[in-house]
């Protein structure tokens, strides 16, 4: 079974939902920015993650060099055109890790691109600075 995962960024720790063909969270967690922390979570789901959609935040770096590295496929995601249901009453990391890998599944997920690390030091610094 094909299962798909949504990961909501925040500085000191991330929110990581996994679902599977029918939208239903086989795992869901709160964790600490530490990549070790990711891969014994992720590693049992390994043969059957179709992908990790990761938020495009400022500190995605890391995660996404880490993951890719021990052989996951990464997706970033470009925040600004990912919008929940207008009306919502309730939203939370949790819900917005489980809508990132439900756009996923559905294939309509809007990706960034991750720029390769060479590149990545005049890319933001010419962000910063334009």
């Amino acid at each position: 079974m094909a299962l798909y995962c949504g990961i909501d960024l925040h500085s000191n720790n991330h929110v990581i939902v996994v679902n599977n063909e029918n939208d239903k969270a086989v795992f869901s967690k709160r964790i600490a920015d530490d990549l070790s922390l990711y891969l014994e979570y992720f590693t049992p789901f390994k043969e059957q993650l179709v992908g990790a959609a990761v938020e495009s935040t400022f500190n995605w770096y890391w995660l996404v060099d880490g993951l890719a590295a021990n052989g996951f496929q990464m997706l970033l995601v470009n925040t600004a055109v990912v919008k929940q249901y207008e009306g919502l009453k309730y939203s939370g990391d949790f819900k917005d890790a489980f809508h990132l890998a439900h756009l996923k599944r559905l294939g309509i997920l809007p990706k960034g691109y991750i720029y390769p690390k060479k590149h990545r030091a005049v890319r933001d610094m010419l962000r910063r600075r334009i």
